[in-house]
């Protein structure tokens, strides 16, 4: 489903213009969408990769591959916070797998005053979680797929949620939607994410054992 970026806050859209500027060279423009996002996605980085000394280098990274990456910002595809947030998660997982890190144990869980949507709370069994089967989904296209098997206000709730890291209210406000439909639409979408990705996981599995 194609985004309509007449539909984004006013946030968005200017993120949008700076990638747009960016993506042409612009160092100026990159410099002033570093100053607004950076922020964001050392938090999210954090989160992942818990040594602040390395995300503070993977922050680096990040920059540079947007730099690079510019240009290939598809405003019909996802909003820049998604856009950038996903750079972010990638490259924090792919450094926790060369490292051969302890598995995260800590990326569902939250503070009690956060309010941000916690995905073992939504979805409790013994399995792993929404989350992590996110982290485990490192192609694109997986995500992109079990994406598409959501309904769109389920879709934007999640991207909304967990990429660009809004709390329940804050999805609930930027949708213009009451509290409750929106804890809805994400529990929705987290157990349809989960199946979709488990299977992704199974069949890539299967897959290396078959070479």
């Amino acid at each position: 489903m194609k985004l309509d970026e007449h539909d984004w806050p006013e946030k968005s859209r200017a993120l949008s213009q700076l990638l747009a500027r960016a993506g042409l060279g612009d160092r100026q423009a990159f410099a002033t969408l570093y100053e607004r996002t950076s922020g964001h996605l050392f938090a999210v980085l954090l989160r992942i990769q818990r040594d602040r000394a390395q995300a503070e280098d993977l922050l680096q990274e990040v920059y540079v591959a947007v730099w690079k990456a510019a240009a290939s910002f598809d405003a019909a595809r996802s909003q820049p916070m998604t856009w950038l947030t996903s750079i972010a998660r990638n490259r924090a997982i792919d450094s926790l797998r060369r490292a051969q890190a302890q598995p995260k144990t800590d990326s569902t869980s939250r503070d009690d005053d956060d309010d941000r949507p916690d995905a073992a709370e939504a979805l409790a069994d013994d399995g792993p979680g929404p989350l992590e089967l996110l982290g485990r989904a490192s192609e694109a296209r997986q995500l992109q797929h079990c994406m598409e098997h959501l309904s769109p206000p389920q879709r934007q709730s999640v991207a909304l949620a967990f990429f660009d890291g809004l709390s329940h209210a804050e999805v609930a406000d930027q949708l213009r939607q009451p509290l409750g439909t929106v804890k809805s639409w994400v529990r929705r979408a987290l157990m349809t994410l989960k199946g979709c990705l488990e299977r992704s996981v199974l069949r890539d599995a299967g897959q290396r054992e078959g070479t």
